[in-house]
């Protein structure tokens, strides 16, 4: 049996014994394979060590830079790659670059994990953050195009994700539309850590408010919205660039004033707060929650076409908007009816509604059915 560390753990070792939470509660049975997933599990529960068996030959396992074979073993993958008509979910998942995707997230979301640790104890620094951002980017390059890096993320949820997937995924979504945006090389390193900062303060307020699942008290809806000047105070003295630090304390503000924590507008508001924001709400929005299902990429285009458009910056949120829908052109989805079809045009004056081709060969133009809506990518 051997004892390793969260970042050791690769898919195919066995548990040597039973796996629980520094609260007591069971995450895994003893003598369980690991998979990515469980692996994810792992994470979620904040569990640094785990207790291995010999036979699962974790020396070896540790010393590969790639996945060992049984990530893409049959027996590992079972009925989703002899599906007859697998869904695109299951298509993603069942690759095996998926699988050496979700092991490297895990890792990137420890190493957040220890970082804010690590800076909330030491408030003025200085921090170390090239690890970070070079696995960030190992990340980022393996994904071959923009929608294989939203489809990973898509497929990476948990119901109740954390705050450091969260801060990674909108590093990562901000970094896509900063490129999409042209922005410069220095420019783009700042982005991502302003999303991988951006939340920070969320650490600040207890587990069980955040985590709760029915409505706030307004007590505990003023607690949340302070979160913005808590993350502001934990990295204001860091020797960081200022542009991270306004990313913190204004990402919930809006360019009508509706925002929060001081009601600025659209010129009071600095760009990549701009560019955070955005990416912060339609992770939120395509994550699952206790009181709903994960919202589909063109449910989200069209809550921002219909309700966004003024409390989003129009150079930063129509780029977006366009780059989203255009990204699943041919796709095909699922309607709120169950009819299923092909994306064949996106409609440039309405993106939520596209036209499309039904299996009968029909095609339709989703403006002329208002009462039609896509709600999943098949």
């Amino acid at each position: 049996m051997k004892n390793l560390s969260f970042n050791e753990l690769q898919p195919g070792m066995v548990t040597a014994e039973i796996i629980y939470t520094k609260r007591g509660q069971k995450v895994m049975e003893a003598n369980t394979a690991l998979t990515p997933e469980l692996i994810s599990r792992l994470s979620h529960y904040k569990i640094e060590t785990v207790n291995i068996k010999d036979s699962a030959n974790a020396d070896d396992v540790k010393k590969s830079s790639r996945l060992p074979s049984v990530a893409i073993d049959k027996a590992a993958i079972p009925e989703l790659s002899r599906a007859a008509n697998p869904s695109y979910a299951q298509r993603i998942k069942s690759n095996p670059a998926f699988m050496e995707y979700q092991i490297a997230y895990n890792k990137i979301i420890n190493q957040i994990r220890e970082l804010f640790d690590f800076i909330t104890e030491n408030s003025k620094g200085p921090v170390d953050v090239r690890q970070l951002l070079d696995s960030c980017y190992n990340l980022i390059s393996s994904c071959k195009t923009s929608v294989d890096m939203f489809d990973k993320l898509h497929n990476m949820r948990l119901n109740d994700d954390s705050i450091y997937s969260h801060c990674l995924n909108v590093a990562l979504i901000a970094h896509t539309m900063g490129k999409w945006l042209h922005f410069s090389n220095d420019d783009l390193e700042t982005l991502l850590l302003s999303g991988l900062f951006h939340d920070i303060g969320k650490t600040s307020i207890p587990e069980e408010i955040l985590n709760k699942s029915s409505k706030y008290t307004e007590e505990e809806f003023q607690l949340i919205q302070q979160h913005p000047l808590f993350s502001y105070k934990i990295l204001k003295s860091l020797p960081i660039n200022d542009k991270i630090k306004k990313a913190s304390l204004q990402h919930h503000e809006r360019c009508d004033g509706s925002g929060y924590p001081q009601g600025l507008t659209t010129d009071e508001i600095d760009d990549f707060a701009h560019v955070i924001a955005i990416a912060d709400v339609y992770d939120a929005m395509t994550a699952a929650r206790s009181y709903r299902s994960p919202l589909c990429p063109f449910q989200v285009i069209n809550i921002f076409e219909k309700d966004g458009l003024q409390q989003y910056h129009p150079k930063f949120i129509l780029t977006f908007l366009k780059r989203i829908a255009n990204s699943y052109q041919n796709n095909r989805v699922l309607l709120n009816n169950g009819w299923c079809a092909n994306i064949v045009m996106i409609n440039s004056n309405h993106l939520a509604r596209p036209m499309i081709q039904l299996d009968n060969g029909a095609v339709l133009d989703m403006l002329t059915k208002p009462e039609l809506e896509i709600i999943k990518i098949i």
